[in-house]
């Protein structure tokens, strides 16, 4: 995450390449300093390849710790390369983080400090970051508006995947605010009323 004013967005289909490969490190590291903000820590929510895939690089570029999802993603982390191939993304490295992330941990997001929950099912070691007194979650793949995240990939749990929406996401309250993985993000409380996987 980045310290400073503003926030760093870097466009779901930004992509640079270099050496004959597909890598965000560059554009990554160019929005960061269009911003003028300093990198803090890397923060994974979950270990598939669009989420996770490059933080090694960026790791290794910055000096800056990588920092989650929670120990059950490691077969994911551990397969980041193979990730690559299948979806013809060749470059990326396999992940192990500095530190991995449970249930209750607190982790720093600019000036405030968000509570981590572990919410698995789209992957089995997804983790959501909750401020309480912004009303704001980072929810990664598990919901986005009008839609949840997939479960048909390898060691997805639809159940699971409703159990974390329903028994940890929607009681923080209709009012909370997301910011999801891809796509626009939206509230607990449309999405409780409105999601067509949920109701």
């Amino acid at each position: 995450m980045a310290r400073g004013r503003g926030r760093v967005n870097l466009g779901g289909a930004a992509q640079a390449r270099y050496q004959g490969r597909v890598s965000m490190e560059p554009v990554i590291i160019e929005a960061i300093a269009k911003a003028g903000v300093t990198l803090r820590s890397i923060l994974i929510t979950h270990g598939h390849i669009d989420h996770a895939g490059g933080a090694d690089e960026l790791r290794e570029k910055t000096g800056v710790k990588v920092t989650g999802p929670h120990q059950a993603d490691h077969v994911l982390l551990d397969k980041l390369e193979r990730q690559s191939r299948d979806y013809s993304l060749p470059g990326t490295r396999n992940l192990v983080p500095d530190s991995w992330l449970a249930e209750g941990d607190t982790v720093r997001i600019g000036a405030d400090d968000f509570s981590v929950l572990h919410c698995p099912g789209h992957a089995p070691g997804h983790v959501v970051f909750v401020n309480t007194a912004l009303k704001l979650a980072v929810v990664g793949d598990v919901l986005f508006r009008g839609s949840i995240g997939r479960t048909d990939f390898p060691y997805c749990d639809h159940e699971a995947l409703i159990d974390s929406i329903h028994n940890k996401l929607f009681p923080l309250g209709d009012e909370m605010q997301f910011i999801c993985g891809h796509g626009p993000g939206g509230s607990f409380g449309q999405e409780r009323l409105t999601n067509p996987f949920l109701t």
